[in-house]
């Protein structure tokens, strides 16, 4: 796992947006020399229907890939689509030898199983690490894709703290995207590691006996101030639009005002987490066209 030096953009707060940019630089010249071979890593992006968070997503993961040197192949659907017709389109993406990489963006209509789609994804091309084969892999340890937004939370936690052997971790959140695998990544790493959800009991109390706290449930300022051990590491996935004086803005799941007097490192949101995915994405994506091609990972 690379292992990147945070950037402190002020006492304490954890700028994701410069550790995701040093990480790009770093792709993008690795890519630079993969072409240069003739190994130009590529990533299929598929996206049904036209959820505006998703389209925005999905704009941001094809303009980072192709600004990082990498073939960007786009599939834009519309929501009417059957699930055979996208059965099929990832059966050809499997089979393409220009793609490395394969991102079914989530949520799909509701018409379509997305455990199914994920499971047909080839396993070696599975980038976001969402296929059952690879959620096993990485819960016996074994080699495998790592989902992107905890992979990028491991970086900015080991940048403040490249140590965590003994550490009482808490994750708020059971989700397979992002709770499972950080309790997964956390443990590798010889944490002690609670797993607390919505039927917590005393959620409060949990949260404050954590060294390292991660907050992935989408409940806009749940983590008070008071819930934090002082000079705890906390990461902020959740991400909220919410009105404020009138004005749409993003929240996180702590509240920050509160947090940052307590907290020995934070995410912001935005600016935290949120980059580290994308970047996560294309390094995944990297990693797999070495291995398809049998050449050597360029980062460390």
């Amino acid at each position: 796992m690379s292992q990147h030096i945070g950037t402190l953009s002020e006492p304490n707060i954890i700028d994701g947006t410069a550790t995701a940019a040093k990480m790009l630089a770093e792709l993008r010249s690795a890519a630079a020399d993969l072409a240069e071979r003739g190994l130009t890593p590529g990533l299929a992006v598929v996206i049904v229907g036209e959820d505006p968070a998703s389209t925005v997503y999905v704009r941001n993961k094809i303009r980072r890939s192709v600004e990082a040197g990498f073939r960007s192949f786009h599939h834009a659907l519309p929501a009417s689509t059957r699930e055979g017709d996208l059965l099929s389109l990832i059966e050809r993406l499997n089979a393409a030898q220009d793609v490395d990489g394969i991102l079914v963006q989530l949520p799909l209509p509701s018409h379509i199983n997305p455990e199914k789609v994920t499971a047909a994804i080839d396993p070696a091309k599975d980038v976001d690490g969402f296929h059952p084969l690879n959620a096993g892999r990485l819960t016996i340890g074994v080699s495998a894709p790592v989902p992107c937004t905890p992979l990028g939370c491991m970086i900015l936690i080991k940048s403040v703290r490249p140590n965590l052997e003994g550490l009482s971790a808490v994750v708020v959140g059971r989700s397979n995207i992002v709770g499972k695998p950080m309790a997964q990544l956390l443990l590798r790493e010889s944490c002690t590691v609670t797993i607390a959800h919505s039927k917590t009991s005393n959620l409060s109390s949990v949260c404050r006996e954590a060294d390292i706290l991660i907050s992935a449930v989408g409940q806009p300022g749940l983590i008070r101030g008071a819930w934090i051990k002082p000079g705890a590491v906390v990461i902020d996935v959740g991400i909220s639009r919410i009105e404020h004086d009138g004005r749409q803005r993003l929240v996180g799941d702590v509240n920050f005002d509160e947090a940052r007097s307590v907290a020995g490192a934070l995410t912001p949101v935005p600016g935290g987490v949120g980059p580290m995915t994308i970047a996560c994405l294309l390094r995944n994506t990297m990693e797999a066209a070495c291995q398809r091609r049998r050449v050597a990972f360029p980062l460390r």
